[in-house]
């Protein structure tokens, strides 16, 4: 066994690289091994990435077959007959023989937060003075002569409501 030894002049490497002897059989097995390296890398990078697909397809199936179960037991649910009458009291409105339903519809814009009348910081009020309007209608229809029919024209009905004013805060 050979054993290289330093030389002063620092020449140890190449003599360490003229040491080694090449065959025909080592070049051959080198060459083997990157014929290998470059067939197979395709290979295994399409492994690598049907493997991943095969991931990301099992995690889809078993979110579908949890949305399956799911669903399975809104359809058992519809067997019951106390939750078909639920749905059909909520969804459709119905009621049985007898008993009475009520249904609160909200006047157009209420709810929704719109007002036709502006917002305004200062106190507004009306111009009629409320008592002496209820008691003028009051003597009015008690001391007249007229007929009902004559009472209640559509002449008589005002048709504007009096718009309120504002007034001064202090």
């Amino acid at each position: 066994m050979r054993v290289p030894v330093a030389m002063p002049d620092g020449s140890a490497p190449e003599r360490w690289l003229s040491n080694i002897r090449l065959s025909s059989f080592t070049i051959m097995m080198l060459g083997l091994v990157v014929l290998g390296v470059i067939v197979l890398a395709p290979s295994l990078k399409l492994l690598i990435q049907q493997r991943a697909e095969i991931t990301n397809l099992q995690k889809s199936v078993d979110a579908q077959k949890h949305t399956v179960s799911s669903l399975k037991g809104q359809v058992a649910r519809w067997d019951d007959p106390a939750y078909i009458e639920a749905q059909a009291r909520n969804r459709l409105l119905f009621v049985f023989p007898g008993e009475y339903s009520f249904l609160v519809i909200p006047e157009s814009g209420a709810g929704l937060g719109t007002t036709s009348a502006p917002i305004s910081k200062h106190i507004q009020t009306t111009q009629i003075d409320w008592v002496q309007a209820l008691t003028s209608s009051l003597l009015k229809s008690g001391l007249s002569t007229d007929t009902k029919g004559q009472l209640v024209s559509p002449t008589t009905v005002p048709t504007t409501s009096p718009t309120p004013t504002p007034t001064s805060t202090k």
